[in-house]
């Protein structure tokens, strides 16, 4: 059961064990892709997501310490960093890199695996966010595969996508049926989204698919705008408040629109067509913009993004400040 505290955005007792159920449709799938189109990464994904599993479980049991857990994400994105299939051996031109050595691939990749598997996790804070987020997340990965001709990843995006789907049902549920995924299941999720994302990062230059050739890096930062976006925001933040950037808070945006009053399915629903649209203005820049101008015409839309958020802050403590006196 999910623990309520003063940062929770739940006042019942929730079981926590949707991971259980991620895990076992990811890897029957997977399994079944294996047995048509044998390749390494399918492999690799699954001891990858069955030591995550492992650790995720535990910490909705008995709750791990973040020494355990990164541990078990280190073990976890060792499998991945070395699967042939996913090796990050450029850059694409960005910040004026093209080709890197070998080992700067594996300590890059690894560290992707890390961060990506920790800002998913960390955006699981209301029903359906986590949700809706992995949803814009593993389809727009899906369009950008099915562009550039890789059937195999383009199946197992929407493997993750449809397990969402299904999942939104519950979480949203009200009755006796509503469920969390947990850390068992955001810690797998994000997995299989680093993995996704270093298949991006390790396609070959394709002129097929413009937005993919131009500033890679700053694509796959747009497709994970979210997490990332609240990631970097949170750490930041508490950083300037001389805090640990580890520490936990209210500081997240979805925080934020809960206490503009906004719903759980508003507030989730409401970030995710943020998501989509930071993805869609890359695309539609990155037809008309250069290299250099489209990393700071992002670059700009997310110091926008992070304003306005501080605005909003701004009128929820205001809103709190005079329903208090109300």
């Amino acid at each position: 059961m999910k623990t309520i505290n003063e940062r929770s955005s739940h006042d019942k007792m929730v079981p926590n064990f949707g991971g259980v159920a991620f895990f076992m449709v990811l890897v029957l799938i997977i399994s079944i892709l294996q047995s048509v189109k044998t390749t390494y990464t399918g492999n690799h994904l699954i001891v990858a997501a069955t030591l995550l599993f492992m650790v995720g479980l535990k910490d909705d049991l008995v709750i791990s310490t973040a020494r355990v857990k990164l541990f078990g994400q280190l073990c976890a994105a060792f499998f991945l960093v070395f699967s042939p299939e996913l090796q990050i051996t450029s850059l694409h031109g960005f910040l004026g890199i093209y080709d890197i050595h070998e080992a700067y691939g594996y300590f890059l990749s690894a560290f992707i695996v890390v961060a990506v598997i920790n800002a998913y996790n960390l955006i699981d804070g209301i029903d359906g966010l986590a949700s809706m987020a992995g949803i814009v997340i593993s389809l727009a990965y899906a369009a950008a595969f099915y562009a550039s001709g890789n059937p195999y990843f383009v199946l197992v995006s929407v493997c993750v996508a449809g397990i969402l789907f299904a999942y939104l049902r519950f979480n949203f549920s009200r009755g006796r049926n509503k469920i969390f995924m947990g850390d068992s299941g955001s810690l797998i999720i994000g997995l299989v989204i680093a993995c996704l994302t270093l298949k991006i990062l390790a396609l070959a230059f394709d002129s097929k698919v413009q937005y993919l050739n131009n500033a890679r890096l700053v694509y796959v930062a747009s497709v994970l705008f979210l997490p990332l976006f609240d990631t970097l925001r949170v750490m930041i933040l508490r950083i300037l408040s001389g805090k640990s950037p580890f520490v936990a808070d209210r500081n997240h945006i979805h925080h934020i629109l809960l206490d503009l009053g906004l719903s759980h399915f508003k507030a989730s629903f409401s970030l995710a067509i943020l998501n989509i649209l930071v993805i869609l203005s890359f695309i539609l820049l990155s037809k008309y913009l250069g290299h250099d101008m489209l990393v700071l015409a992002m670059i700009g839309i997310g110091a926008s993004i992070a304003l306005l958020f501080q605005i909003l802050k701004k009128r929820a403590r205001e809103i709190k400040r005079i329903n208090s006196f109300a």
